[in-house]
């Protein structure tokens, strides 16, 4: 087990759970949008708690590159065309640890929903007093609001029937789970296919575009216009708040699903991009 819990394996897990929580975390800014009426002050806080979770993800990928190399390195320097299948296995599991860390992320950020609300509304409301998104995150260190996040931090509560699965579109759903199912080995993938093609291993570890384009594709044109949509139309009194609730639950829901399926999806994606970039070398003009 110690030579596949190395530093860098745990450092790399940790970072993705971290990415995972705080994008889970960032849909309650929508439902805060609602309580504050401040719509578009929240898509605003929204999107920079996304790219927060955005930036935290570039710190993995060292670690990604690391482990990457250790795998591949000794059968390079050997000459060999492709790794040995211990080793191979041992990488395999890392890599899937990894994406299981993303998995124990969306179960945070849902324990942390709570906590993410109450950041949100403070937020808008210290960003309307003070004008300033720097003087406002200092606030979060004021004694009261770090007293407020911490009695928010308790079991939740809640019934199924709560969350009706009928305010929400299925095809919403569905692009969600299939966003964060690529999201989740669209890098992990990458490097994954520089270990199983090594004389295309720094072209792999390049193309991991290939398969997170599919998911920025469809964010874009499915997930996020969909869930401005439903928060518009409740903040114009067309939809009950427990849409939005709803909404949020069943978008951390399917996003779990979706990082358990990125299990099964993690060889083939790594196969897929292996394969595209050995065409890519093989064909190219000298």
């Amino acid at each position: 087990m110690s030579e596949v819990l190395g530093g860098n394996v745990v450092l790399a897990a940790i970072l993705t759970l971290v990415t995972q929580a705080i994008q889970i975390g960032a849909y309650s800014a929508r439902y805060a949008g609602i309580v504050t009426g401040r719509i578009a002050t929240a898509i605003s806080l929204f999107s920079l708690l996304v790219t927060a979770s955005r930036l935290a993800s570039l710190f993995m990928v060292p670690s990604l590159g690391v482990i990457a190399d250790k795998a591949s390195n000794p059968a390079v320097k050997a000459h060999l065309a492709t790794v040995d299948p211990s080793t191979l296995h041992v990488f395999d599991l890392q890599m899937r640890i990894v994406v299981a860390a993303g998995s124990l992320g969306i179960l945070l950020g849902a324990l942390l929903l709570p906590v993410f609300l109450i950041m949100f509304v403070r937020g808008i409301g210290a960003f309307e007093r003070l004008g300033s998104v720097p003087r406002a995150l200092l606030r979060l260190f004021d004694p009261r609001v770090a007293g407020d996040l911490l009695r928010a931090l308790k079991p939740p509560r809640f019934r199924l029937s709560d969350f009706p699965i009928d305010a929400v579109p299925k095809k919403l759903l569905i692009a969600n789970t299939l966003l964060f199912a690529v999201y989740s080995v669209g890098v992990v993938a990458a490097y994954y296919a520089s270990v199983i093609v090594l004389d295309a291993r720094t072209t792999a570890t390049g193309l991991s575009g290939l398969v997170n384009g599919i998911g920025t594709v469809a964010f874009s044109l499915f997930i996020d216009p969909t869930t401005a949509f439903i928060v518009d139309q409740t903040a114009r009194g067309e939809r009950p708040r427990r849409d939005v609730l709803a909404m949020i639950f069943w978008l951390v829901v399917t996003a779990f699903i979706g990082t358990v399926l990125a299990q099964l999806i993690l060889y083939p994606s790594a196969e897929y991009i292996a394969a595209v970039a050995n065409f890519w070398v093989s064909h190219s003009k000298h």
